[in-house]
Parts: structure tokens; sequence; C-alpha cells
């Protein structure tokens, strides 16, 4: 019976939390919003270019049957040892071939860094 009454005053509880908000979020008046919309000024850094490149000039040995005899000794005597690497002539052409491909690509990117250093300078002006 105690249980009944609990129950029922628990119900009447709810249901009357329950029509109160209702009652006050139907109360409420919206307020106006005003949407405005401005450009932002963006601070674009810009980085800086790395150094040149500092390259050596490396000592190439065209050896062939002919002089095969006086090189070797000529490395030995500049060297102290007899190690040399060597490098076929279609291997030779691969490589020049390779160096031209990476200075074509470091061209081409260096033109696109170039054009964004521009556009975005430009552009904060």
């Amino acid at each position: 019976m105690a249980q009944k009454k609990y129950l029922k005053a628990l119900n009447k509880t709810v249901v009357i939390s329950i029509v109160l908000m209702m009652v006050y979020s139907c109360g409420l008046i919206p307020k106006q919003v005003d949407v405005i919309s401005k450009p932002i000024e963006r601070q674009i850094a810009q980085p800086i270019l790395p150094r040149e490149l500092d390259l050596k000039n490396p000592y190439w040995y065209v050896v062939s049957k002919k002089n095969v005899d006086t090189f070797l000794e000529r490395v030995e005597k500049e060297e102290g040892r007899l190690v040399f690497v060597a490098m076929s002539v279609p291997d030779y052409e691969l490589m020049a071939y390779n160096m031209q491909e990476l200075k074509r690509y470091i061209n081409e990117l260096k033109e696109v860094v170039v054009y964004y250093r521009r556009v975005t300078t430009e552009e904060a002006k």
C-alpha cells in the first residue's frame, strides 16, 4: 500500500516536472542572431630558403686497355693502396640521365616555391 502511494507521488512529480519544462521552454522568446562574416587576414610564414649547394668536384679517370698499367701504378702510388670504383659506359649514361632528372625536378620545385612566395607576399600588400 505504501509502495503504491510512493509510485503515485513519484508519477505526479515526474508529470509536473515534464509539464513545467515544456511550459518554460515554450515561453522563451528567441533572440535575433546576427551573422556577420568578414575576411580574416592570415599571416603566411615564408620559409627560409635552404643554403646553396656546396658540391665538390670529383676527379674522373678514364681507363682503357692501353693505360691500365700506368693507372694502377698511379693509384697505388697516390692512394697507398689499390682500391677503386669502376663503372661501365651504359651505367655512366644512366647516371648522367639521373642527374639531369634531378636537376629538372629541383628547378621545377624551385619555380613552385617562388610562385607561392610571390602570390602570398602580394596578397599581404
